[in-house]
């Protein structure tokens, strides 16, 4: 055989063993996964659109995962607020390729309640990636409602059905959810009215425009000082540290409540097992990171990261609970 016979038959023999390999690693899930022909994952740019506005607690931790991924993947990430539905569905339209990834509140698993026309369909169009944090909530009233505590709002509530109203970033939003579960416990008749953001929302408190809001306990807490709201109680089972003196719903007026909001990664549906792993392992290590921990920790954010499975797994349980919870007080059930 000629020199360059061997050559082409010892390339053609490589090539073979190469598919062959790449072929055995795609089946145990253990390939690195290209995009667009440019490497392993990620090679370039990757969005972490956030459907709330800027300032709320997801855009927070979306940037501060934002800027240690950038560092770790060499690549940038960006981190886009689009509001509501439209980000949402535009999540679920995007190319499946770990690119375009969506940081969210437990919000999402009661969109298909809240609106019956949606684009896509929350469960089947979406895969989770990681958990990142379960954030305690605090009930924040206007300083000058006239009630200090959970027992005297609800007296208040059922003194005037219809009349006192709660605010929200959003159908879909964990503050939403967490106040249509505390109307449901107190059997109370609360008006809904939703807002653009969290930011928009506790303005309306601090107005009087609104009468209860579900906040996050780390920013209740400077606004409680400044006397620009009631901080009212804290919604998770056992009190927040930075709020020692505020009692949780449970032990002022509603024994066994509780009600936590959680915020997690999640990608279009069919995206790459290995894709998933690798972005939830990289999150995770950032999760880790002491400086990130600790700044959590301050800020009353409870870290989590878990496996996409993990997180599939509570995805799906929260979605028949809070469904559950919501057709009962009559939300969608039309």
């Amino acid at each position: 055989m000629g020199v360059t016979a061997s050559v082409r038959y010892l390339a053609s023999g490589m090539m073979r063993s190469w598919l062959l390999a790449a072929g055995v690693a795609l089946a145990l899930g253990t390939a690195s996964v290209p995009s667009h022909g440019q490497g392993a994952y990620p090679s370039q740019i990757v969005r972490f659109v956030v459907p709330f506005s800027a300032g709320s607690v997801t855009d927070g931790l979306a940037r501060l995962l934002a800027d240690e991924l950038s560092k770790i993947w060499q690549q940038q990430v960006i981190v886009e607020n689009r509001p509501g539905i439209a980000g949402t569905g535009s999540v679920a339209k995007s190319a499946p390729d770990g690119y375009t990834l969506m940081l969210t509140s437990n919000g999402h698993t009661i969109l298909a309640v809240v609106n019956k026309n949606l684009p896509f369909d929350p469960a089947k169009d979406f895969v989770g990636v990681t958990q990142v944090a379960s954030v305690p909530q605090t009930l924040i009233i206007p300083p000058d409602l006239g009630v200090t505590t959970v027992k005297e709002f609800i007296a208040l509530a059922k003194q005037k059905p219809g009349q006192l109203n709660f605010a929200s970033a959003g159908l879909a939003s964990a503050a939403f959810l967490g106040a249509e579960t505390f109307k449901e416990a107190a059997q109370i008749d609360l008006v809904h009215v939703p807002y653009k953001g969290s930011p928009e929302a506790v303005t309306s408190v601090m107005r009087g425009d609104s009468h209860l809001y579900y906040l996050t306990a780390n920013l209740a807490v400077e606004l409680g000082q400044a006397g620009k709201v009631k901080v009212m109680a804290v919604s998770s089972p056992r009190r927040v540290a930075a709020l020692p003196d505020v009692p949780t719903v449970s032990e002022s007026g509603l024994p066994g409540y509780e009600y936590d909001s959680w915020f997690g990664v999640m990608a279009p549906a069919n995206t790459p097992p290995a894709v998933l792993k690798k972005a939830s392992e990289d999150i995770g290590r950032v999760l880790k990171m002491p400086h990130i921990a600790e700044r959590l920790s301050k800020q009353g954010v409870d870290i989590v990261a878990s496996t996409p499975e993990a997180f599939d797994t509570l995805i799906k349980r929260d979605v028949e609970r809070n469904t559950a919870i919501l057709r009962k007080s009559g939300v969608g059930a039309n």
